[in-house]
């Protein structure tokens, strides 16, 4: 590729008032409202000032701009430029949405909240983001520390990081044949353990899957910093099922050297997994399993009886021998985790390394809206990330709805292909039409999202 013209044979001017930069915000604004986003706005939230009026209007501007890779609040005035104005009514400017962000409170949070999780239950209806097929969902639940710089942001504070930050919590829903979905978002300071809370925000993930008419079985997946008996007592209560880590503690361990030799099976992946401590990919194991009842220290209603499941490979680098392990911990790494997953054993230990899908969503995020918590205030950045949930479970959704290539693809390359397609509008017998790139690679996508929303076909 080069240049074909000199450049004093160029000139470049921003005076077109009829291009629009992001075409694809068209299907995705209109999925958003047949999913009824603006009408669950308008009836959960109530900021009852004035900066809060027409929360709605304001949310979707937020959301629109975050389908369209905005990461702060004054990204979102690229939806302000050329023609975005004849296409969609009400786009506020960064000084409102500002104001109205830092309206907030921790009540309005959980209202923005309540309509996040309504959302996801007619995305998941209307877009197939958990196929009704499927006869299990796996619900995983993580933490991350988002590095914050101002000294003066609320809630910032140094967590096991040892950075300055924020500490979110999310819960995603994913299936063996589809990407994972938000369910359930909470922003903590930055010093919150991260199990914190962890029991009532799964336990409000499982109830949202089960209003949006999920009957199949539910998984919780996570890794040893939520293995607690609040957590486990949970999700036994709302009838899921769990599959978390643990730590390897004396107990672990005396567990462990109880398991007879004959006991072990080799089990070979699929893919290679890379050890960490040992710094190699490995791609064969051993694994075996024992009934083992956690929690027996504490009151007899929160012992939990399950499975402990324990993957061991040979331990090349002695130096990595943890002090008083014996000799058997000297041969072998041990990776364990209780569970009461029904799954035979085969199946149950990669189901359960398979937790790792959710960094998808923390990429994701963090490539789009999560690159900054962009306010001082708290509650603004609570906000701001329910926000965020809600146009990472959109842009699912139209992705899904596009087609296979984009249902699997990272939301990066999501909005490069099918929401920042620049375009024309022209008008004509009173209608406006769009004129998007000739030979546009993904043009088979846009036009299945396009349709599939309710829009004429488009003719080329």
């Amino acid at each position: 590729m080069q240049s074909s013209h000199a450049a004093s044979w160029l000139s470049a001017s921003f005076s077109d008032p009829n291009l629009i930069a992001s075409a694809g915000l068209v299907p995705l604004v209109r999925l958003a409202e047949r999913c009824e986003l603006p009408a669950l706005i308008r009836r959960h939230v109530n900021l009852g000032v004035t900066t809060g009026a027409n929360p709605a209007g304001k949310a979707m501007t937020l959301v629109a701009g975050m389908c369209a890779g905005a990461d702060s609040i004054d990204d979102v005035d690229m939806l302000r430029t050329g023609g975005a104005h004849r296409l969609f009514g009400g786009i506020y400017a960064p000084s409102t949405l500002g104001s109205f962000l830092r309206s907030f409170t921790h009540g309005h949070v959980r209202q923005l909240q309540a309509a996040s999780r309504r959302f996801t239950a007619n995305l998941i209806r209307y877009a197939g983001l958990i196929p009704p097929s499927e006869p299990i969902v796996y619900l995983d639940v993580d933490s991350k520390i988002k590095q914050v710089y101002g000294p003066a942001k609320q809630g910032a504070s140094f967590g096991y990081t040892k950075v300055r930050g924020l500490h979110f919590q999310i819960v995603a829903a994913s299936t063996p044949s589809s990407r994972p979905v938000v369910i359930a978002t909470r922003l903590r300071k930055g010093s919150a353990g991260s199990g914190k809370g962890a029991d009532s925000l799964v336990a409000e993930a499982i109830r949202a899957l089960r209003e949006a008419g999920v009957t199949a079985m539910i998984l919780v997946r996570a890794d040893s910093a939520f293995f607690s008996a609040k957590l486990v007592k949970a999700i036994r209560a709302a009838g899921a099922y769990y599959s978390i880590t643990v730590a390897n503690t004396k107990t672990i361990r005396a567990a462990i050297a109880a398991i007879p030799e004959t006991a072990w099976k080799p089990i070979k992946y699929r893919d290679a997994v890379w050890d960490q401590d040992e710094q190699r990919w490995i791609s064969e194991a051993e694994i075996a399993e024992i009934p083992y009842t956690a929690f027996t220290s504490k009151k007899t209603e929160l012992h939990a009886r399950g499975r402990l499941i324990v993957r061991r490979v040979k331990r090349l680098n002695p130096a990595t021998v943890p002090e008083g392990q014996g000799e058997l911990f000297a041969t072998y790494r041990h990776h364990a985790f209780h569970t009461t997953n029904p799954l035979v054993i085969e199946q149950a230990e990669p189901t359960h390394r398979q937790h790792a899908v959710i960094e998808q969503i923390f990429s994701d995020l963090e490539d789009g809206p999560l690159a900054h918590l962009p306010s001082g205030k708290f509650q603004a950045n609570a906000a701001w990330l329910a926000l965020a949930g809600i146009a990472h479970n959109l842009t699912r959704a139209a992705a899904t709805l596009a087609g296979r290539f984009h249902a699997k693809a990272t939301g990066t390359t999501v909005r490069r292909t099918l929401i920042n397609i620049p375009a024309r509008i022209a008008t004509s017998a009173r209608r406006f039409h769009l004129h998007l790139p000739e030979h546009w690679p993904w043009s088979t996508g846009f036009l299945t999202l396009w349709t599939r929303t309710g829009h004429r076909p488009i003719t080329t």
